[in-house]
């Protein structure tokens, strides 16, 4: 009889949960992916596709434009409403991708199966608990144990892994989000167009992106912003909401979802359980972008995860310094910018209004050709960003 069910066992089916269980069982790992929901589920997210999201998915074999409901290449600015700044982008490239999540979700799923791993859908995990022996126990309502060598949490913000590793977040924020669906005439007023405003409550801004398909054309409008100011934040997004004229469409979903932020120093790990994406608080402070942040971390899990069930135990220890090595500057970057942009957010919008250099170098960091952590090294940047912060 086998010592473990399986080597690694993964909680969430999500992209850092399929990124991670593709990569262990491509590694030759016996991998379990575990889904609460059943596959295709909806989920709350903006599903804008940045260029390092575009980059994994195509390392995990498909081909993102076919999953885009749209792709925008003119961006409106706003802030809070006022003074509306347009600019396009003329390379041919997209500034971002717009997906439907539960259509992402359940394409990377598909990769990850076609790897090797099996999927168990409609499956609650109620407990993870050391097993010892050197395994790790992960409990299912209404089902017998699971024992694995080791552990992914990928299971969101609400991670039962997560809990276990004893992950600490120090940003916590709350995103209201409606899917609208739209008549023809108002779906061609956004073709291939996006809207960012910068919100009136510290910290915050709003979106609204389209996502067209054979079943009906939608428009996804959300705000985002802290929780601790979720009365304003709900009021911004019911007058976003009226001032776009939407309010009447009739709503595919309506819902909010928080996001988290990892504190600095907080575990990645406990013993034969690692964490990743959402459950590891891993997401751009600033602009709460998170499904790049799943794709890789995820990958560097499941790597490490295969690694370590395959008995190189060192690998499990290594995991964190990997994700700090590809996170970390990223991650005080974006707290930076944060703090700035909570205090000046008249900078943004006279930075992308100023010309085409400000929306130049928005494209550079949305592609991932360059990183907002790199420019605040610029020596005139951190001397102005320094002024400003005062």
């Amino acid at each position: 009889m086998a010592r473990f069910d399986f080597d690694v066992v993964v909680i969430g089916a999500g992209p850092a949960g399929a990124a991670a269980a593709r990569v262990a069982a491509a590694a030759g790992a016996r991998v379990c992916l575990l889904e609460r929901a059943v596959l295709p589920r909806y989920k709350t997210c903006g599903g804008g596709l940045v260029g390092m999201s575009r980059d994994q998915i195509g390392a995990a074999g498909l081909d993102w434009a076919d999953l885009a409901r749209a792709q925008v290449d003119v961006l409106t600015m706003t802030l809070d409403g006022r003074l509306k700044v347009t600019r396009r982008r003329r390379d041919g490239q997209p500034i971002l991708a717009m997906v439907m999540r539960p259509e992402l979700d359940a394409a990377l799923v598909d990769v990850a199966r076609a790897a090797g791993a099996e999927v168990r859908t409609a499956t609650t995990v109620t407990e993870v608990r050391d097993a010892g022996t050197d395994g790790v126990a992960v409990a299912v309502r209404g089902g017998p144990d699971l024992v694995a060598s080791v552990v992914v949490g990928a299971d969101g913000t609400s991670s039962r892994a997560a809990g276990y590793v004893g992950v600490r977040c120090d940003q916590v924020d709350v995103g209201l989000e409606g899917e609208f669906r739209v008549p023809s005439y108002l779906a061609a007023r956004w073709e291939r167009r996006m809207l960012l405003d910068w919100g009136p409550v510290p910290g915050s801004y709003g979106w609204v992106f389209p996502k067209f398909g054979p079943e009906g054309d939608v428009l996804t409008v959300g705000v985002i912003g802290s929780r601790d100011e979720g009365p304003a934040l709900r009021a911004y997004y019911e007058r976003f909401v009226a001032s776009l004229g939407i309010a009447d469409l009739p709503r595919q979903h309506d819902s909010g979802h928080l996001t988290r932020v990892r504190a600095d120093g907080s575990p990645l790990r406990r013993g034969r359980v690692l964490v990743a994406g959402d459950a590891a608080g891993l997401l751009d402070p600033w602009t709460r972008e998170g499904i790049s942040f799943a794709l890789r971390s995820g990958r560097l899990a499941g790597a490490a995860a295969a690694a370590a069930a395959g008995g190189d135990p060192a690998a499990l220890g290594t995991y964190p310094d990997r994700v700090e090595a590809v996170f970390g500057s990223e991650l005080a970057a974006g707290r930076v910018l944060l703090g700035l942009y909570s205090r000046r957010p008249e900078l943004m919008h006279m930075m992308m209004s100023a010309g085409p250099g400000g929306f130049g170098l928005f494209n550079r960091i949305i592609d991932g050709r360059s990183t907002i952590a790199r420019q605040l090294r610029r020596p005139g940047v951190t001397a102005a960003v320094a002024a400003l912060s005062r």
